[in-house]
C-alpha cells in the first residue's frame, strides 16, 4: 500500500497546521550564516588532498570497510588515528564512533545501568535524549545549567534509589540551540563533592576554543576530571565521526557493550584519512583565531544596533535571535534569505513553544561587512531602531 497510516499522516498533517513541517532546504548557494563549518574546513581543498595524498602514500585503495570493526573493519587507519586522538586530546584513550549520535546513544543506552540515575541538562541534544530514553536506568532532567536545581533532583534521587547507584551527570561545553556555556568548572566540583560522574559533549567546541581547538573543557584545564568526552568531527573539523574519550577500562566496555559500534560497518579509510588531516590542519591555520574575532565583532554589532536584548548571551559560534511563534520566525528567516543570508529559523517543538529563534552560526570565512549586513536586516525586520557605528 502506498498510503501511510491514518496515525502517520495525521501527526503530519497536525505539524503542517501548526506550521512547523520540515522540508530538505534546496537553495545553497547564500551566504552562509547557518551551517556548522565555523572554520571553512568542510571546504578545504587541503585537507582534501592531505587525506588523499596519506591514503597514496600508505596504498590504501579501499572504498569501505568491509564490516563491523570487530568483524573484518579495523583496518590499520583505526589504531592509528585513535592513538593521534590520544594524544591531541590529553585522554587516556579514544574510541571513534561513526557519528556524534552514534556515541551518544552508544554511551549513554551501555554504560548507565539499572538502578543508576542519570541527570541531564533540560536543553540536552536529542542524540543524547535518545541514548538516555535507551538505558535501562532512571533519568531525570534539571533546569538549565542550574547547579542548586541538579542538587535537589540528585538528593531526591538518592533518597528514593540504594546508596551504591552510579549517578550520571550530563551536559555540554556549548549548547547547540542557545550557544551558551554551563560553568563547567564547578559542575566538576559538584561532581567530586558528591560523588557523582560528569559527561560532557563537546560538539560545538571542537575546533573553535583552546590551543589547536581542543575544546573548553582543555583549555580550561579540567578534562581529565570529567568520566568521559563525546567529541565530534562533523562539525568545525568538515569531516564526519566522533570520538569518545576517557579510560582504558572505558573504551574496552564500550568495545563490548555500545550497540551502536558493535553492530555497524565501520568508517571507510577515506574518513580516518581525513579526520587525521584535519586535526593536523588544525595545529597550523589562524581560522580559529578569525572566527574568534568574528564572534567579539558580531556580540559588539548587535549591542551597537540594539539588538543585544532579543540574543540569548553566547561567547561561541552559535548566536539566536528569540523570536516566537513558528510563523513570525519562518516570516523573517524567509525575507532575509531573499536578500541572500542563509539564517535558518528553529521552530517548536525543536526548542519550546514562545522560544523559537533565529540562529546565527557564525564562520571565520564570514566578513564583518556580511556580519553588519544581515544585522542590518534583522534590525529591519524586526523593526528594531538601529544605531550603527560605522
Amino acid at each position: 500500500m502506498k498510503t501511510l497510516p491514518r496515525k502517520l499522516q495525521s501527526k503530519l498533517e497536525l505539524r503542517d497546521k501548526n506550521n512547523a513541517l520540515r522540508k530538505l532546504p534546496e537553495r545553497f548557494d547564500l551566504i552562509d550564516f547557518s551551517s556548522n563549518d565555523y572554520i571553512g574546513f568542510a571546504a578545504s581543498k587541503k585537507i582534501f588532498d592531505q587525506a588523499h595524498q596519506l591514503l597514496i602514500k600508505r596504498e590504501v585503495y579501499q572504498n569501505g570497510a568491509t564490516g563491523s570493526r570487530l568483524l573484518s573493519g579495523n583496518h590499520d587507519l583505526y589504531p592509528e588515528t585513535e592513538e593521534m586522538l590520544t594524544e591531541f586530546y590529553n585522554a587516556e584513550a579514544a574510541l571513534v564512533f561513526n557519528s556524534g549520535y552514534d556515541a551518544n546513544i552508544g554511551f549513554f543506552s551501555s554504560v548507565p545501568q539499572r538502578g543508576d540515575l542519570i541527570f541531564y541538562d533540560e536543553l540536552i541534544h536529542a542524540s543524547i535524549r535518545d541514548g538516555v530514553q535507551m538505558s535501562t536506568a532512571k533519568s531525570y532532567k534539571f533546569k538549565h545549567n542550574d547547579i542548586e536545581n541538579l542538587r535537589c533532583h540528585i538528593e531526591r534521587g538518592r533518597n528514593v534509589n540504594s546508596n551504591e547507584s552510579e549517578v550520571y551527570i550530563v551536559t555540554e561545553s556549548v549548547f547547540s540551540m542557545d550557544g551558551d556555556t554551563p560553568d563547567l568548572r564547578r559542575f566538576i566540583r559538584f561532581c567530586e563533592k558528591n560523588k557523582c560522574r560528569l559527561v560532557v559533549d563537546e560538539a560545538h567546541t571542537t575546533g573553535v576554543f583552546g590551543t589547536y581547538g581542543v575544546g573548553l573543557l582543555q583549555k580550561l584545564g579540567i578534562e581529565n576530571q570529567v568520566f568521559a568526552r563525546i567529541n565530534t568531527f562533523g562539525k568545525a573539523l568538515g569531516c564526519h565521526g566522533a570520538v569518545i574519550l576517557g579510560s582504558k577500562n572505558l573504551k574496552s566496555y564500550l568495545i563490548n557493550f555500545a550497540r551502536s559500534f558493535v553492530y555497524t560497518t565501520g568508517l571507510p579509510p577515506h574518513s580516518l584519512a581525513t579526520i587525521q588531516s584535519a586535526h593536523l590542519a588544525l595545529q597550523h591555520t589562524d581560522e580559529i583565531h578569525k572566527l574568534l574575532e568574528n564572534i567579539t565583532f558580531f556580540k559588539h554589532t548587535i549591542e551597537t544596533m540594539n539588538l543585544k536584548s532579543r540574543f540569548i548571551q553566547s561567547d561561541s559560534a552559535i548566536h539566536c535571535c528569540i523570536i516566537s511563534g513558528n510563523e513570525h520566525v519562518k516570516n523573517v528567516a524567509a525575507r532575509i534569505q531573499k536578500k541572500g543570508f542563509d539564517v535558518k529559523p528553529i521552530l517548536s517543538p525543536t526548542v519550546a513553544e514562545g522560544k523559537e529563534r533565529l540562529r546565527f552560526c557564525l564562520h571565520s570565512f564570514n566578513s564583518k561587512q556580511e556580519i553588519s549586513e544581515v544585522l542590518e536586516l534583522l534590525a529591519t525586520f524586526v523593526n528594531v531602531r538601529t544605531s550603527i557605528k560605522k
